[in-house]
């Protein structure tokens, strides 16, 4: 039988603990690691609703993106959080978190954000977008990448095509009245990295979170920068997570979580 564990190991196989920035925190958070699992789900987040989920389809563990904690103090239901642990807890489910380690590696968010923009097609990776750290191998790692698009593309034409491939309610964005051709990604929160995007010539830039200072700054070198919301520049890897997941053990059933969606709307 596969245990928390084994799944464990595996998620650190594809996602490497070294990958992981300074200020995070992943790993098995929550549960016991010797706990029999037949049944998995996979969500960017844990909330409340995705616990309910896991209980109604009596899931032993959740495999998320985001971390359910960074640092504790101490868990009660008194607050949300600590909330969470006592239901995770109390139905006897485990959690594992696999946050900007699963960012960096090859195969992960920021690859398939890549194959969803439309700069790794046909099975070619994307370049690194930055040099961000090093692996003990020597192996170098970045939280983005950088590619082109097979033609130019005019960013009206292009803005509808990534809303619909991002499944979003919308886009936050500046159109400099340049094509789309040489684009840099960062999934989830990257304003801090469009720097790298101007050093690597990109015409557009595509992230999360963007700060108004960031789009004032795109505004005045001539550069598209488009804010895809965070949950959806990072949901794109649950299907090939769960992919991954039923390959590596058969004998789990792996369900992606319905009940976990885009949280920002537009009017």
């Amino acid at each position: 039988m596969t245990t928390v564990n084994d799944i464990y190991d595996f998620l650190c196989s594809i996602a490497p603990l070294g990958m992981t920035a300074d200020f995070d925190n992943v790993g098995l958070l929550v549960g016991r690691g010797d706990v029999d699992v037949s049944r998995i789900l996979v969500s960017l987040d844990i909330t409340n609703d995705v616990i309910s989920e896991a209980l109604e389809i009596e899931a032993q563990l959740i495999v998320a993106h985001h971390p359910l904690f960074f640092s504790l103090k101490s868990v009660t239901d008194m607050d949300i959080t600590g909330g969470k642990i006592v239901r995770l807890l109390s139905g006897g489910v485990s959690a594992i978190c696999m946050h900007t380690n699963l960012d960096a590696t090859r195969g992960g968010i920021n690859d398939v954000l890549a194959s969803v923009v439309g700069i790794a097609e046909d099975g070619k990776e994307a370049d690194l977008l930055s040099e961000d750290d090093l692996l003990p191998s020597g192996e170098t790692f970045s939280y983005g990448r950088v590619g082109y698009l097979k033609n130019p593309c005019p960013m009206p034409e292009y803005l509808e095509m990534l809303k619909k491939a991002l499944k979003t309610n919308g886009l936050r964005y500046y159109d400099s009245g340049n094509d789309v051709y040489k684009v840099g990604i960062v999934s989830g929160s990257g304003g801090d990295k469009f720097h790298h995007a101007l050093k690597h010539g990109c015409d557009t830039f595509i992230t999360a979170d963007v700060k108004y200072n960031v789009f004032l700054e795109a505004k005045e070198l001539g550069v598209n920068i488009i804010d895809g919301d965070h949950y959806c520049t990072e949901n794109v890897v649950t299907d090939v997570l769960a992919t991954k997941l039923r390959s590596a053990f058969p004998g789990a059933e792996v369900v992606v979580s319905k009940k976990h969606m885009q949280t920002v709307r537009f009017i």
